[in-house]
């Protein structure tokens, strides 16, 4: 049995942010309207950022291209220079050896921010379209893509702690190239990306 329940904009309430009270939504009234109980001052309605999220993302999609193209570190060893990309640091711990920190490196650099593109896509998409579909499962999937943009400066951790590794050996120098600026400017816009997304939308066919 399915009971609908109406939404806050169809009862004309709003919650403070503050106290959590729920208080009138007169939308007829000024913008200086304020909670009974602590006076903080009510927020209105805001309209669907939909179309700032879907331009961050493209953008951070955009910016990936290079991060993966362009290398994203130097190193100088015994005066011979050489650039690593992502793809071929990865390639260069398994060879080593090092199987966990390359599956470590591959999962936060490729998988990752693949499957963030797709779900971030698929949430705008949805959400555009006042989609029914799986909402309780989408909501889920907003959450699991907050809680991962936490650990999505891992490439950029590692890079910066083996420059620094690097720098304490007198035959042996290491510095950021491009690939990591562009990388981290693309973690940084998925990140605002699904901080600009409202999971309410998610609820709403209206």
């Amino acid at each position: 049995m399915t009971i609908d329940v109406p939404f806050a904009r169809e009862m004309q309430v709003c919650r403070c942010p503050l106290c959590g009270l729920v208080c009138s939504d007169d939308k007829a009234a000024d913008s200086g309207r304020k909670c009974p109980r602590c006076h903080t001052v009510l927020p209105h309605r805001q309209h669907s950022r939909t179309q700032l999220s879907w331009a961050l993302l493209f953008t951070a999609m955009i910016l990936y291209v290079p991060a993966n193209l362009f290398p994203v570190m130097s190193t100088t060893l015994l005066g011979q220079d050489s650039d690593s990309t992502i793809l071929s640091g990865v390639l260069v711990f398994w060879r080593s050896g090092s199987w966990g920190i390359a599956a470590i490196i591959f999962v936060a650099s490729v998988v990752v921010p693949c499957l963030k593109f797709l779900s971030l896509s698929v949430l705008l998409f949805s959400t555009g379209r006042k989609s029914c579909w799986a909402r309780r499962e989408r909501a889920r999937l907003y959450r699991v893509v907050d809680w991962i943009g936490c650990w999505s400066m891992l490439d950029v951790v590692v890079v910066a702690v083996l420059c620094g590794l690097l720098q304490f050996h007198t035959i042996s120098e290491a510095e950021p190239r491009a690939g990591i600026f562009y990388f981290g400017f693309m973690v940084i816009l998925t990140m605002l990306c699904t901080l600009s997304f409202e999971p309410k939308t998610l609820w709403e066919d209206k």
